[in-house]
């Protein structure tokens, strides 16, 4: 069962910069460690015994943490969340969905973001172990890397709009 301290919270380096997202008892336990200050709060309240305090939606953290540039895990999930689950030949979100290679493995294609997309089960099997052009296919887009910011942006959402200012996003 979900409860108010599982709802999602963005976490700002000193510098605004999005670092992460994290748990609202996560955050609720930087914050009373005084380790982040609450930048927007949430339309709920967390209630305790003696206090009650509105849950956050975003913190920044109090100190700036010099932290390595993230990466995106290559996997089949975090391909098909980058191609919205929608097959990257023909266009249609509808039924089955696989990963398909662009250069196949048999011709020396590599498990790399740029030569990895999300296909139907009918684009799949008409392409075969054939590049798109071989197969007079064309990409809807060209596969690319996300950066993390990305990621944050559109893999893992945007569930409050008070978070869209931090990620770029106008």
């Amino acid at each position: 069962m979900k409860t108010k301290l599982d709802n999602r919270v963005l976490v700002l380096n000193q510098n605004y910069e999005p670092m992460s997202v994290c748990s609202a008892r996560r955050a609720v336990i930087l914050l009373y460690l005084d380790k982040a200050e609450m930048i927007e709060k949430n339309h709920q309240t967390l209630h305790s015994i003696s206090t009650s305090m509105p849950l956050p939606s975003i913190v920044r953290l109090s100190r700036f943490i010099q932290v390595p540039r993230k990466r995106v895990l290559l996997n089949r999930k975090n391909i098909l969340k980058r191609d919205h689950h929608q097959c990257q030949y023909c266009g249609t979100t509808e039924g089955s969905v696989t990963v398909d290679h662009v250069i196949p493995r048999v011709r020396g294609g590599k498990d790399t973001w740029e030569n990895l997309v999300c296909a139907c089960t009918r684009c799949n099997a008409k392409k075969g172990n054939r590049t798109p052009h071989e197969a007079g296919m064309r990409l809807l887009r060209q596969p690319r890397k996300p950066g993390y910011l990305y990621f944050i942006q559109h893999l893992v959402g945007v569930p409050d709009d008070r978070w869209k200012p931090y990620l770029f996003m106008t």
